[in-house]
């Protein structure tokens, strides 16, 4: 049985002065793509395929050494585009994706709606599993495009399953139904 797994990054280290899209991984973050790797073995993915972003490049990178598979990265696996909008605070920050997942047809964040980055998501996932035919990949995302993605495909709420999942966290869907076959919110 072939299945999508779709993972969001480890943990990365947050800075203000620097967008979020240039974070990298904190040391714990490394150390927990071991754990992520024995998470997902019994899966036996064939790839692992990362967004351009380096705290998902190096999760892909890192699990996929421990599980001696190869990584690639696909554009169209980033973050929402928010470049204009600098992190700030927790709360702040909290409040505006809450907004952006609610309101996902509306530009109320960033430079991309919600909808636009999910169908730029699903676009992705397509060309990721037309180069993969039948086989088991792990794709590294990030937490705000992984939830617009989920609530569509498995009528969730995204903001739930937004404020529920730390880093790492992956949720396995069957192929080519998409039925959630597994959802780990944090791997520790």
């Amino acid at each position: 049985m072939s299945a999508l797994i779709l993972v969001r990054h480890s943990v990365s280290q947050q800075d203000a002065s620097t967008a979020s899209h240039h974070w990298q991984l904190t040391e714990a973050g490394r150390e927990r793509c071991l754990l992520l790797a024995e998470a997902l073995r019994p899966y036996q993915p064939t790839v692992m395929v990362s967004s351009e972003e380096p705290k998902a490049r190096l999760t892909a990178e890192l699990t996929a050494q421990s599980l001696g598979i190869p990584t690639e990265t696909e554009f169209g696996l980033h973050e929402h585009l928010r470049h204009t909008e600098p992190y700030g605070d927790a709360a702040a920050f909290k409040a505006n994706i809450r907004i952006l997942l609610t309101r996902p047809d509306e530009l109320v964040y960033g430079e991309e709606t919600g909808s636009a980055a999910c169908e730029r998501f699903s676009h992705a996932i397509a060309a990721i599993r037309k180069r993969h035919p039948d086989q088991t990949v792990a794709a590294v995302t990030h937490g705000t495009v992984l939830s617009l993605f989920l609530a569509q495909t498995l009528n969730i709420d995204p903001v739930a399953y937004w404020q529920s999942i730390g880093m790492p966290a992956y949720v396995v869907l069957s192929l080519p139904d998409y039925r959630l076959i597994e959802r780990v919110d944090e791997v520790r």
